[in-house]
Order: structure tokens, then sequence, then C-alpha cells
């Protein structure tokens, strides 16, 4: 965290990495993530399968909010289901069955599964007519029992006429690819060979991160160039790039380890009494 010197030191009374995403235009989209923006959007729209993943603090969750907000903005009949099961290992074709009923009616869901299912699609199928689309969003699906990812399918199947019911969105970190890998689970084959499966990049460069803190201190007002140069982007580039052992170099820049770095090095700059910061500064962290 920012320590009260850095916050004098700035003339800053806001943290510019905490509550900094209100609305659509404080989201920074590469060309990237845009299109993932766009992928899911299409996804709800024609009743797709898509997994979006990424690393922890890679913008999994911003981009869900982005893509949510863009169907309501762009006046989207869109019913957004999303299971409010915690333990996502728990979470089963029944407690799927009680999120969509919930979200999509004020019915009390059926007693048996054979019950709820017969539910699940009149109210979908009425939903549908009405002009709605459907969206199922589960986030930490990394977690999904396999036996849940298989009959994932059975709920995407369900249609009237040509038009589907249903659209899922896994939402994970990296493991939720390998979980979507056939080799490894065979027996989920159905529902992985029609999965889409999208992956977050890192942002690469110093000329990305200076992009992306551009756009965390206009929101306060402040000029990037006023806290941390381009060199000190460059700095925070190379920091944040790491290499294998067989010496391929790869980025580890996502959203929220450049904010830690940027808050270390901003507090680094307070106690060195630094101008601001710049590759100097973040070189001696």
């Amino acid at each position: 965290m920012l320590t009260l010197k850095t916050f004098k030191k700035f003339a800053l009374v806001h943290d510019p990495f905490t509550g900094d995403v209100a609305k659509p235009e404080d989201v920074y989209l590469t060309d990237d993530t845009r299109f993932v923006a766009e992928y899911l959007l299409q996804a709800a729209k024609v009743g797709g399968m898509v997994a979006l993943t990424g690393e922890s603090g890679s913008g999994k969750t911003t981009l869900r909010r982005y893509a949510i907000d863009r169907m309501i903005a762009d006046s989207e009949k869109v019913r957004i289901i999303t299971p409010r099961c915690v333990d996502k290992t728990r979470l089963t074709t029944g407690t799927i069955c009680d999120a969509i009923i919930a979200d999509c009616s004020t019915e009390t869901p059926k007693r048996t599964l054979e019950a709820k299912a017969r539910q699940v699609e009149r109210i979908l199928t009425n939903s549908s007519r009405s002009g709605y689309n459907h969206v199922l969003m589960i986030e930490e699906a990394h977690d999904l029992s396999v036996q849940t990812l298989k009959y994932l399918k059975r709920f995407w199947e369900m249609e009237d006429g040509f038009k589907k019911l249903l659209s899922i969105v896994l939402i994970g970190q990296v493991e939720l690819k390998a979980k979507l890998d056939e080799g490894k689970n065979w027996e989920a084959r159905e529902v992985i060979r029609r999965m889409e499966i999208l992956e977050i990049e890192p942002l690469g460069t110093g000329a990305d991160i200076a992009a992306y803190l551009d756009i965390k201190f206009e929101r306060l007002g402040k000029d990037r160039k006023a806290v941390i140069n381009d060199s000190g982007c460059e700095a925070l580039a190379a920091k944040l790039r790491r290499q294998t052992r067989n010496g391929v170099v790869y980025s580890v820049a996502y959203p929220l380890l450049i904010n830690n770095w940027t808050r270390w090095a901003m507090n680094q700059a307070a106690e060195l009494g630094a101008k601001i910061v710049d590759a100097d500064v973040v070189n001696a962290l």
C-alpha cells in the first residue's frame, strides 16, 4: 500500500489502484483484451461456449464486468446467470438449475432434478420468446469438478427451434485451461471439443505499461509522467520479465503485479527523496 509520505509527495488523496474501475472508460484495453471482450459479447448473443483463462490478477473479472456493462449499454436483452456457490468444487447440475430459476424467474425450484430440468427449460423458453438471451457465467471455474464440466453440455444443448437458450462463459485461472485438455479429461470431451478457450496475455512493453498507468492517474486528475516517467515504465517491464530454463523470456506484467510494483516504486521514491519514479528508483527495488 502507499505510505502517507508517498501520498503527500505526489499530492494524492486516493490510491490510484483502489476502486480504480468504476465505468467502462476506466478499463485499459489492448487489442487482445478488446477482442476478448467482443468475443464474450458475441458468444452471449449466439449461444456459444467460451472459457476465459488467465493468471491471478490478469483482469478476468474486470473484462467480465466490462462485457456485461457493454450488453446493458447496447440495450441487449440479456439475463446473466451467476451461481453464488462460494465453493465451486461443490457446484452441481442441481445448483446450476437453482441459479437459472432464481435469476430468470420468481419461481421456487422444484424438488427433484428431473422436475428442475423441465422447469429450467420452460423458463428459458418463455424468456427467450420474450426476446431475452441468457448467459451462464461461472467464475473460479478452474475449481469445477470434471463431472459438472461434463454436464454443462446438457445445459448448452437446450434449444427453442434453431435458437440456443443458454450461452456458457467459464472464467478461471490457468488451471482451467489444463482441465479443458481432452488428453487429461477424456470423459468431458463432449464439452471440451465445443468450448472456445481465450487467454488473457500480459502487457509486454514499457509503452504498454505507460498507457495502462496513464488511465489510472488520469482518473485522479494527475499526469502519469509527473509520478513515473517512461524510463520508469520500461524498468517496470524489465522487472516483470522472467526466463525459463531454456532461455525463453516471457512477461508477467499483469495489472495486479503492475499495480503492486508501481506502489512499491512510488514508496521508494518518497523514501529516497527522488523527484519522480524513474529507472534508477525502480532498479533500486
